[in-house]
Order: C-alpha cells, then sequence, then structure tokens
C-alpha cells in the first residue's frame, strides 16, 4: 500500500527579528525528511533539527521492517512460530493499525507487507497476472490474523510467511513523534515534512500560518490552492506517477490488499488530520475505497477534511472544505 507523494509547495513569509526559521533536508527511513524548526537564533533552530533527526532514527530502529535487529523484523520472523514481546509503543502503534483497518473494513491493512509483488510499475511487466495469481498474491494480507495479546504485550501472526509493516503510516508517525518533542521542549513553530506526511505547529516568524499548496495532477504546474495549516497535518496520495498501463488500462501502484488488484477512479487524495499518522492512512484508504466509499468516511470524522482528484480531472471535496476560499489567484 505505498502512495505517491504529491508536490507540497510550501510559503514562507519574511523573517521577523526576534525569530529565525532554518531547514534542514536529510535522508532518514529510506525517504526524504523536510525538517524546519523556528527558533530565537540559528544556533537553537539547528540544535533542535538535530534533536528531530535522533528522534526519526529512533523510530525507524524500532518500526522499519527492512532492519533486521528491528522488533517488527522479530514478529515477521516469528509468523507463525510464535507471540513476540515488543515495546508499548509498538505495541500500540500496531493496535491503532488494526483499529485503523476495521474503520476502512480492509481498505488500509496494516499486514500489506505479506503481499507478493506481482505487480510491476517499472516499464517490465507487459501482460496481466492471472486471476489465480492475483488471488494467491495477497492470500496471507489479513489484520483479523494479527494477535495481540495486552497483558503480556506480545503481538502474533498467524500465518507462516505473513507480515506487517509501517510503510503506510509509519513516515507520518514520526512526524508526528517529533512535533510532540518538539514542543516538549519548548519549540514555539516548525514543520516535520516526511516525504510528504507532513505536521506543523505554531506559525511563521511573521505571524502568518504556514501554507501548502497542493498540486493539481492533472497540470504539475498548477495548484487547486494554498491551504493554510493550523497546528495541522496533511498528506496527499497519488496514482498518476506511479502505473502500468495493460490492454489499454491504466493501472495504479496503490494495490487493494483485499483483491490483489490496483485501485481506480481517484488519481489523488489530499487528507487534513490532526496527525499525519492518521492522514497518511486516509489518504491510502481512500484512494481503494473509491470516492463515494472514502468521502462518506470522511465527512462521519471530526476533524478531517479531504480534497479528491477523480481520473478525469474532477475535484470533489468534503462537507468543511470550500475550495473557493482557498484558490489562488
Amino acid at each position: 500500500m505505498k502512495k505517491t507523494i504529491v508536490i507540497l509547495v510550501l510559503l514562507y513569509g519574511t523573517l521577523a527579528m526576534a525569530q529565525v526559521a532554518r531547514k534542514r533536508v536529510v535522508k532518514l527511513m529510506g525517504s526524504r525528511f523536510d525538517i524546519t524548526m523556528v527558533a530565537k537564533d540559528e544556533a537553537s533552530a539547528e540544535a533542535y533539527i538535530d534533536t528531530a533527526v535522533t528522534e526519526i532514527t529512533r523510530i525507524e530502529n524500532l518500526i522499519s521492517e527492512w532492519i533486521p535487529a528491528t522488533q517488527v523484523s522479530e514478529i515477521n520472523r516469528n509468523a507463525g512460530i510464535k507471540p513476540v514481546k515488543v515495546d508499548k509503543e509498538l505495541f500500540d502503534l500496531t493496535a491503532r493499525g488494526i483499529e485503523f483497518s476495521k474503520l476502512t473494513d480492509g481498505a488500509f491493512d496494516i499486514s500489506w507487507a505479506s503481499m507478493e509483488k506481482i505487480w510491476k510499475f517499472d516499464g517490465t511487466m507487459t501482460q496481466m497476472p492471472s486471476p489465480e495469481a492475483v488471488k494467491q498474491s495477497v492470500a496471507k494480507v489479513g489484520y483479523k490474523n494479527i494477535i495481540l495479546d495486552k497483558e503480556n504485550q506480545t503481538i502474533f501472526l498467524k500465518l507462516p510467511g505473513m507480515r506487517i509493516g509501517f510503510g503506510s503510516i509509519g513516515k507520518g508517525y514520526a512526524a508526528d513523534k517529533t512535533k510532540e518533542l518538539m514542543r516538549q521542549k519548548g519549540v514555539i513553530a516548525g514543520i516535520v515534512n516526511a516525504s510528504g506526511d507532513m505536521n506543523t505547529w505554531g506559525k511563521q516568524p511573521d505571524g502568518q500560518p504556514w501554507t501548502v499548496g497542493i498540486t493539481n495532477p492533472m497540470d504539475k504546474d498548477k495548484v487547486f490552492g494554498y491551504f493554510p495549516l493550523e497546528d495541522n497535518a496533511v498528506v496527499t496520495s497519488g496514482t498518476y506517477e506511479k502505473f502500468v498501463v495493460l490492454n489499454g488500462k491504466r493501472y495504479s501502484h496503490i494495490i487493494d490488499t483485499r483483491t490483489g488488484y490496483p485501485a481506480s477512479g481517484l488519481s489523488s487524495v489530499t487528507v487534513f488530520a490532526p496527525s499525519a499518522e492518521l492522514a497518511n492512512g486516509l489518504s491510502t484508504a481512500i484512494i481503494v475505497m473509491g470516492q463515494e466509499v472514502g468521502m462518506n468516511l470522511v465527512n462521519q470524522l471530526p476533524g478531517i477534511r479531504c480534497v479528491m482528484v477523480d481520473d478525469n480531472g474532477k475535484v470533489t471535496t468534503s462537507k468543511n472544505i470550500d475550495l473557493k476560499t482557498f484558490k489562488s489567484e
């Protein structure tokens, strides 16, 4: 359930004398992180960024399924064998992932890493896989086969070869935790942008809100509008950059793990939410769920806003967004 990141354009105001903003681009968790901190001077801002990098690295060493020594790797190695005792932080994150899987009726599934990668999006795929191969590719996916033991704080995957992965919500979680840590340390404002999984707090040094421009997937040189981010997170998932065309039909890289077939119908989904973890999971799940079901879910969730673009370029927004208010000149 990986996703394409739609370009997010941040608008920075003129820096006031009392505060400065420093930005650093680093590679963490296999992705690009843009970290911005506002502080009284450049040295303080740089030190806060150092602390943020340390925190994100800590999280990577807890939840990565690619690093052999992590607890997640240990869980996956013991699938079908035995439960694995884990830190409370990982247990709670997994529990939230399962609850979110239930909320979306499996459109988001924390066990997506169990899926066999039969769809290729690197130009090498020339024919459709057989229905049998598609069905088999998701045979071991299913959040209902994850057993949590709260008392013993263990996680057990029932099926041999089953895997969990936090590729869909991990970077958002890292952005959220870093923001939380920075606020505890007294950092008045900042942005943690984890390859498009973005969380913000405070305001720019000139007192203006942080602002994000959402790229039009039909024309990457244009945006729908500029949205202010007031202590909020935003994530965009898209299907228009990574896909394969077979028999004249476009198949996106976001797979519905319930069927094994790529999702279709929506070109991009942008979700505004209190946390990047939630926004990330929702944006990917909505592409799988489709416009009608996805929008119905969003409109029932407090504090969630959404902008969808279908494969024909039609824009639809949740009830609490008036796109005219945010359109650029």
